[in-house]
């Protein structure tokens, strides 16, 4: 099955692998996230005993997906399926939509400057990890 000429199968493979990479980059970090959120490791461990702690990650998955999905068809539509074409316009996207409106957001809600790097170089480690799968293996 393809979608815009890439694989249903690359979508799911780059869905499954930015999730579990965002898992190991946040494994990494969580600290400094933490710290930037203003969270304790005590807030934390509370949080994760909260009824639907676990949605956020099923939340994240679906997220994945359908950026993987929608990163599948912009890389269909522009030109020739490759690892190179597929990483160059997910790290496009990735600094015209995503870290573009990330500032904003975190601009106008007074965030810490720490939480628009960590979050933000998680969503570049997702994209071009998304776009290097479904550029290469994704054509018909």
């Amino acid at each position: 099955m393809t979608f815009s000429g890439v694989s249903y199968l690359a979508i799911v493979i780059a869905a499954v692998a930015a999730w579990l990479a965002g898992a190991g980059w946040y494994m990494m970090l969580g600290r400094s996230w933490m710290a930037a959120l203003g969270w304790t490791p005590e807030r934390m461990q509370a949080a994760k005993n909260e009824p639907g702690a676990y949605l956020p990650f099923i939340y994240a998955f679906v997220a994945e997906l359908v950026m993987a999905w929608t990163l599948a068809g912009v890389l269909g539509y522009i030109g020739p399926l490759s690892l190179r074409n597929g990483v160059i316009s997910a790290a496009l996207c990735w600094l015209g939509f995503v870290m573009a409106a990330m500032l904003v957001n975190n601009s106008f809600a007074r965030r810490d400057w720490r939480l628009l790097w960590i979050d933000g170089g998680h969503w570049l480690l997702v994209l071009v990890l998304m776009g290097a799968i479904i550029g290469g293996m994704g054509a018909r």
